[in-house]
């Protein structure tokens, strides 16, 4: 059984691996992760500054996600599932724990900055693409800017 909890400073390094895994699943190059290596990083103290909540199984983190911001406005700071569990429901199980945690702080709308090939599982999830904003690590690439109202 999948359950979600609060996640570990200690658990920083695991986390940064499974976000990079878990980027590099939709076919991107050796160039394009190499970009991205430092906005996907976790260090200790983002894990509770920025709400982490991981999905675990036996033991195993299969994803994670972090609530980003102060109410009434934040951000689905960073969402990753381990490749070889996507389809399995942790990504549906994460987000809906991250869409009440968020309605219990107070806040009234997300914003997520996606991936596009994660845009699909955001906008199945109720979530809207109201624009695009640039990477931060790829200049010139812009990703889908998506709003999910709370309320």
């Amino acid at each position: 059984m999948v359950y979600v909890r609060e996640g570990r400073p200690a658990e920083a390094a695991e986390l940064t691996a499974l976000a990079l895994r878990s980027k590099a699943h939709w076919g991107y190059d050796e160039g394009f992760m190499a970009a991205c290596r430092e906005e996907l990083a976790v260090r200790p103290a983002d894990v509770t500054a920025r709400r982490t909540a991981v999905a675990e199984r036996d033991g195993r983190i299969l994803g994670f996600t972090m609530l980003d911001g102060a109410p009434p406005e934040g951000a689905l700071g960073m969402m990753f599932v381990e490749p070889d569990a996507i389809g399995q429901g942790v990504g549906r199980l994460l987000f809906g724990h991250a869409r009440e945690q968020a309605r219990r702080l107070g806040f009234t709308l997300l914003t997520i900055d996606a991936d596009p090939n994660a845009e699909p599982f955001y906008t199945a999830m109720g979530a809207v693409r109201v624009g695009a904003v640039p990477s931060g690590s790829v200049p010139g690439r812009m990703l889908p800017l998506l709003e999910l109202a709370l309320t």
